[in-house]
């Protein structure tokens, strides 16, 4: 008799547990190692407690025909816009809202609450052996992960995604930053943050900065 492994309670043979496996082996391989997307955070004064943000997104897998961009708890999103960069064709985006998302029946990956938001980006069906690449425009709303603190700017956000950059709001100087980066100046004068994630959790990225004083 063949042996069997357990895997909650539930006996399957060595052949199913090793497909299993692999399954979830290959969605690991191409969700985080085969990973294409990156973020770019452009910081509002901190008064807002807003920031623009785009993030870059290659689709490669036949028949997708939309990108589902789940807005975290805590943060409103508004403003949505998204393009093919390829062509530069603008496309129509929504976001949807609680009993929206169901009625739309989207998989939005975990189960829809009343307060449940998602940005959808439709484009046409993806071909076989052909891929498409997309900018996804938002501004979110966060006063927990971006605030003011006496004087102090505070933008305390975890990243999930491999490449992630922060620019600080013009008049501004970075004074502290959890995690290592690498910090630029941009030709208008303010600073970029540029953060790499190689990890296959996030990275809890605390950033300070204070205002410049004036000449």
């Amino acid at each position: 008799m063949k042996p069997s492994v357990i895997f909650i309670g539930v006996a399957v043979s060595a052949a199913a547990a090793a497909a299993l496996g692999q399954e979830r082996r290959d969605d690991r391989l191409t969700e985080r190692a085969h990973q294409d997307r990156e973020i770019v955070y452009f910081l509002q004064q901190p008064e807002t407690h807003s920031f623009d943000l785009y993030h870059d997104y290659t689709e490669s897998r036949p028949g997708v025909d939309k990108y589902l961009n789940v807005v975290r708890k805590g943060s409103r999103a508004s403003k949505p816009s998204a393009k093919i960069l390829d062509t530069g064709e603008q496309l129509h985006a929504e976001t949807l809202r609680g009993q929206e998302i169901t009625r739309a029946k989207l998989d939005i990956g975990e189960p829809v609450q009343p307060d449940s938001e998602v940005v959808v980006i439709r484009f046409p069906a993806v071909q076989n052996g052909r891929s498409v690449r997309l900018r996804i425009s938002e501004t979110y709303t966060d006063e927990k992960s971006y605030r003011l603190e006496g004087q102090e700017l505070v933008f305390d956000r975890t990243f999930g995604r491999l490449h992630n950059a922060v620019v600080l709001p013009a008049g501004w100087y970075l004074t502290a930053s959890a995690i290592p980066a690498a910090v630029s100046q941009l030709p208008d004068g303010r600073i970029r943050l540029d953060f790499v994630n190689p990890r296959p959790d996030q990275i809890a990225v605390l950033i300070k900065a204070k205002r410049r004083k004036s000449p």
